[in-house]
């Protein structure tokens, strides 16, 4: 592949990975305690979307905080693993290997 094709291939793939990015805006994850207590939903680009609590929650603090955290953590590790599953198959798929060019979209 000439240098011109190279270059027309990878403005292609930044643009698949653009889009990719737009369309995970849209793929929700969701979490929730194991009790079902606090749930909660991000999107595939690990930006919280809705929160909810349940009310007998709301009377211990601590326990909201730590389910908080705990299942903000699970949500977004969860999210994660689906952003750069397809951000990777957009990468492999269209990229042609160039040394040292396989971690310019991580």
């Amino acid at each position: 592949m000439d240098l011109m094709g190279m270059m027309g291939k990878l403005k292609e793939t930044q643009q698949k990975m653009e889009d990719t990015k737009k369309r995970l805006d849209t793929v929700l994850v969701d979490e929730q305690s194991t009790d079902g207590l606090l749930k909660v939903t991000v999107t595939a680009n690990r930006k919280i979307k809705s929160v909810t609590i349940a009310d007998e929650l709301l009377e211990d603090k601590e326990q909201l905080e730590d389910y908080m955290i705990l299942v903000m953590n699970k949500a977004i590790e969860k999210a994660t693993k689906v952003n750069e599953a397809e951000l990777d198959a957009v990468a492999k798929m269209d990229m042609p290997m160039i040394p040292g060019m396989d971690n310019l979209f991580k």
